[in-house]
């Protein structure tokens, strides 16, 4: 008989990349899927950064490096968080390693000790709760909704802090909802942090360059408490890199240390190769080759919420970055078609998936079973193809 630990056994499969399965599994046998389940720019690498890896390859740099990453990346890391942040870190307060959810998880595990509390808005990143788990923290969810733009207030933080409140688990832009916190929100949530000593603050700024209120606005930007922030960032989304695999994190030297300690014990340093196309990516020209994306998820955007307009029953927020739309769905539960009946999301995106071939993520992977995340990450053409046959199929649902 199989014998599983505790550990494994309680925490669940990430429900993006189990879509993202069984989507396969279905083209696999011949069904026409469009999936909008993963969270992946549809673009090529910039040409320009493939390059600097093939580079890498002819060169041999093919050894070990720093466990933390080769100094000199994270030497251009430190100048991009001062060029596009502001933000003054060294590179001993900087790791590289294998994807952000890799930094994420380092972090998380060096800050969090059993029973400690961990507060997370909700919707939230499927992982936030897993990695928690496996640190056997105590998740404190705090909840939104589309009419508060998905945003937790000052407020609400400071009512859920307790003494054995350790951590906040925060993201801007926003994944699932898309949702951007301002400048004037950031700063009041950081003034309730700072009375109190010991609490820390996780900011996942993946989605930096996938922005569309203009300048992204960083945790660590408040000096009174950038040392007691931890800044996660990449390369995956803003320059479409999903497979390369490589995570950034910015944080207080004594933490750095810790993670890097950690990280040489799990994976040590990330591909050597990736790190150098890694550097490339930080010297790049945003208005030559990032902006263009930007610009062009922006359109679908648009195109995905005009769509959205002709289908009864979705509510949604306006998001202003990242690339998913999150619509509040629970207009359709209680509804049935054929051997379908709709309780929950899941549901829905189960129905959806059987009947209009479109592969979607239901809201319990975020914290709320009814919502759906759909990643607009994709071509105009399949937006316009997906939207018409949720359109067709949920109009059989009475």
């Amino acid at each position: 008989m199989a014998h599983l630990s505790n550990r494994i056994n309680q925490i669940s499969e990430s429900q993006t990349i189990a879509m993202a399965r069984k989507s396969r599994e279905l083209k696999a046998q011949g069904v026409d899927i469009i999936s909008l389940s993963l969270g992946e720019p549809d673009f090529p690498t910039p040409q320009i950064i493939k390059d600097a890896a093939k580079k890498a390859i002819d060169d041999n740099f093919s050894y070990y490096t720093h466990v933390s990453g080769y100094v000199e990346l994270r030497q251009a890391i430190c100048e991009k968080f001062k060029r596009d942040n502001n933000l003054t870190y060294t590179p001993d307060e900087i790791v590289v390693s294998t994807g952000a959810k890799q930094s994420i998880a380092n972090a998380v595990l060096c800050l969090v000790n059993p029973g400690d509390e961990v507060i997370i808005p909700a919707p939230f990143w499927v992982s936030y709760l897993e990695i928690l788990k496996l640190a056997e923290g105590t998740p404190k969810i705090i909840n939104t909704t589309i009419d508060s733009d998905f945003k937790i207030t000052a407020a609400q933080l400071q009512a859920v802090i307790t003494p054995k409140t350790r951590l906040i688990m925060i993201s801007t832009p926003c994944n699932p909802t898309g949702s951007v916190y301002t400048k004037e929100e950031l700063k009041a949530l950081a003034d309730v942090v700072a009375k109190h000593d010991e609490l820390y603050i996780l900011s996942d700024e993946i989605y930096e360059h996938i922005n569309f209120v203009g300048g992204h606005q960083s945790f660590a930007q408040f000096d009174f408490i950038k040392d007691r922030v931890v800044t996660i960032n990449g390369v995956s989304k803003g320059f479409a890199m999903t497979g390369w695999r490589g995570g950034i994190m910015a944080a207080p030297k004594w933490l750095a240390q810790a993670c890097d300690k950690m990280q040489g014990q799990f994976t040590s340093a990330t591909c050597s190769i990736t790190q150098k196309a890694m550097h490339k990516a930080m010297e790049l020209d945003y208005k030559t080759h990032i902006e263009p994306m930007r610009n062009e998820f922006l359109k679908r955007r648009d195109l995905v919420l005009k769509l959205m307009k002709d289908i009864p029953g979705f509510k949604t927020n306006l998001p202003q970055g990242a690339f998913y739309v999150y619509p509040e769905v629970s207009y359709y539960f209680g509804k049935k078609y054929n051997s379908y009946t709709i309780h929950n999301a899941t549901d829905l995106s189960m129905y959806l998936l059987d009947e209009a071939h479109v592969a979607l993520v239901p809201g319990a992977a975020f914290g709320d079973d009814i919502y759906i995340r759909f990643s607009y990450a994709t071509s105009e053409d399949k937006l316009t193809e997906a939207l018409t046959r949720m359109k067709n199929a949920l109009a059989k649902l009475n």
